[in-house]
Order: structure tokens, then C-alpha cells, then sequence
């Protein structure tokens, strides 16, 4: 064995200064705010009485954001698969419905699509508008909104997947269907889990949004809270508090996933 061979077997020593550079830094920021947010919760009365008034929201949040993500994989699943399909009507009313949700605001949809296109679609299927809860508006806007983001990650995923394993499924007797259900579909979402995971957390903090229609997130809570008691400081630094404690949690969860993954390829 020579040299240069012996030499690349032996363990490569880590330098003070290369670990200080990988130290997630931020990680360590963050986790500080979460506690001293945690300790200032615990001991000042405002706080807690802050925490105390806004937490219940999270139900409501937490809700909204898992109800309207489970349409919104539906509707980008099937706009996803308009948007590469050959036919030129499908493929032109997958691309509109994509590029009409991605020129306008998150904002403006919200409200078009609460009082206009709830309204409307409750008019058509003879169903009494005022039953129809400001929550459940909001589920739909979202859902409607995120569908056109998840479309283009259901295309990219789809493309991503060899064409030669579409033709060796229809060279064995499946229909389009039976391939893209069996063998395209399972593959693509493997890859762009992690795609999925990440606009899951965008739709979580883009949930606030819905506060605009009164729905009692812990937003409009905060919002509440803060017009009730003028303390602006403790409601919306409990508020920050309770999103960014979801969002690292999940955010890293997402990462541990993803090294897992990536492991288990190699």
C-alpha cells in the first residue's frame, strides 16, 4: 500500500474553526428568543396573560392549515397532471388556473375568493350562503391558492421521472392511469416531499392571513388581545413566539427526514 493510499484512510481531523463555522448558529439564535420567550411567559403576568388569551386560536390555525392543505394536494395533483398533459383544453385550463393564482396577490385572493367565488359556486348548488362559516371560506381560499403552488411541484416531480419507465409500463399492458398510479407517481412524490413539507410550513404562516375574515386564529386573537389591552409588546411577541415554535419544529423535522432519506439512498 503506498503513501498517498495510507494517507486517505486516516481520519481527517476537524479544525476548531471548521466546526465553529458548521455550528448552526441561527438554530442557537433562535431557540434563544423560543426560551426567553418561554421564561417571560412563565414569570411576567402579561405574558402569561397573553399566552393564555391567544393559545386556544392554535385549534383553529392548526385546522385550517391541515384541512386546507389536504384539498390543496388534490387540486395540485390534478392540475399538475393538466399542466403535462396533451390534451390542449386540459393543458390551457391547468396553466390559466396556475398563472391567474400566481399574478394576484395571497391577499386579494383571500377576499375574491371568500366573497365572490364562495358566494357564487353557493348560489349554483342552491346552498344557503349564510351557512357558510367564515372558517370554511377561508379553507377554501387557501386550498385554492396553495393548489396552483403544488401544481407546479407535482409537474416538476412527474417530469423529474425517467420517460423510459412510462413506455417500459405501457410496453407491459398498463394503461396511462395504471402507470402514472403505480410506477410515476409513487417516484415523484418521494422526491418532492420535501417540496411539499416546505410549502406545508409557508401555508402555515400564510394562515394568518385568514384573520382578515374574523376567523379566531391566534392571530385575530392576538389582534384582539392587543385592541382590548393596549399591550401591542406581549401579544404579538407571544404571537411571534407561537409561529416560530411550529415553523423550527417542523422545519426541522423536514431536515431530519430529508438526511434520512438521503441515507437510505446511498
Amino acid at each position: 500500500m503506498t503513501g498517498p493510499e495510507i494517507q486517505s484512510q486516516l481520519p481527517v481531523e476537524i479544525t476548531g474553526e471548521e466546526t465553529r463555522r458548521k455550528f448552526p448558529w441561527w438554530l442557537a439564535v433562535i431557540l434563544g428568543f423560543l426560551l426567553v420567550m418561554g421564561i417571560l411567559i412563565f414569570i411576567n403576568e402579561n405574558y402569561n396573560e397573553a399566552f393564555k388569551f391567544i393559545l386556544p386560536g392554535i385549534k383553529i390555525t392548526l385546522y385550517t392549515t391541515l384541512a386546507a392543505f389536504g384539498i390543496a394536494l388534490i387540486l395540485g395533483l390534478l392540475a399538475g397532471l393538466g399542466r403535462i398533459s396533451h390534451n390542449v383544453i386540459i393543458n390551457n385550463i391547468a396553466t390559466a388556473y396556475v398563472e391567474f393564482i400566481r399574478g394576484v396577490p395571497t391577499l386579494v385572493l383571500i377576499f375574491t375568493v371568500a366573497f365572490v367565488l364562495v358566494p357564487t359556486l353557493a348560489e349554483l348548488l342552491k346552498i344557503d350562503n349564510k351557512f357558510i362559516s367564515q372558517n370554511t371560506r377561508a379553507i377554501i381560499a387557501l386550498a385554492v391558492i396553495y393548489g396552483a403552488f403544488l401544481a407546479e411541484i407535482f409537474r416538476a416531480g412527474i417530469e423529474s421521472i425517467n420517460k423510459g419507465q412510462m413506455e417500459a409500463a405501457r410496453s407491459l399492458g398498463m394503461t396511462y392511469v395504471q402507470a402514472m398510479r403505480y410506477i410515476i407517481l409513487p417516484q415523484a412524490i418521494r422526491n418532492i416531499f420535501p417540496a411539499l413539507g416546505n410549502d406545508f410550513i409557508a401555508m402555515l404562516k400564510d394562515s394568518s392571513l385568514v384573520s382578515v375574515l374574523a376567523v379566531r386564529d391566534i392571530t385575530q386573537r392576538a389582534r384582539l388581545h392587543a385592541g382590548s389591552t393596549f399591550r401591542f409588546r406581549e401579544s404579538y411577541l407571544v404571537l411571534t413566539f407561537l409561529y416560530l415554535g411550529m415553523t423550527i419544529a417542523l422545519s426541522l423535522l423536514l431536515r431530519w427526514y430529508e438526511s434520512r432519506s438521503g441515507k437510505e439512498q446511498r
